[in-house]
Parts: C-alpha cells; structure tokens; sequence
C-alpha cells in the first residue's frame, strides 16, 4: 500500500459502529463483528471513501503529534484491515 492516493473504503456489507453493549466500536459485517481498539477506531473513523491514504494520516500526525509520526503504524493498519476484509483500497482515478 505504498501510493499515499489511495482511497480506503468499507467493504460493501460492513460498517463503522459504537456497540453499546460491547462499550466500543465495533466493525459490523454479515458474519458477525469485531470489537476494536481506541488507535483502529481513531483510524476507521476517518474512512469515508473521499479521504485519501495520505489525508487520513496527515490528519492523523496532526490529531496526534506526541506519536511522533503514524505513517508506518497506519499503514500497517490498513494493510491487516484489508487482509480481514473490512475494507478495499480504490486507486485514484
């Protein structure tokens, strides 16, 4: 994944969700769920299908710059992510 124009989205079938009964955010999909943690939601949260890799983690280095830079950690997230199938990364046009 190493085009910072590529766009993340959620797979069609899955979403972004706060889970009461969990007390998180979730990944809600036809199979079932996945709970996730406060840095996965942090990142998920700014998946809308316009903000590209490099807006998602400009924003992300901006939010948070006492990480020292998120790039690697990011990408590696969006790497597992699309591996489990909860999202697909569009090339830009």
């Amino acid at each position: 994944m190493s085009n910072p124009q590529t766009i993340p989205m959620f797979r069609r079938g899955y979403r972004l969700q706060w889970e009461e009964v969990q007390n998180c955010h979730v990944i809600l999909y036809p199979e079932g769920m996945a709970k996730l943690n406060d840095s996965a939601t942090a990142i998920l949260e700014l998946v809308d299908g316009k903000r590209t890799l490099a807006d998602i983690i400009q924003t992300l280095n901006d939010r948070f710059p006492e990480a020292g830079g998120v790039d690697d950690d990011v990408q590696d997230f969006f790497a597992q992510a699309r591996e489990q199938k909860w999202i697909i990364l569009r090339d830009p046009a």
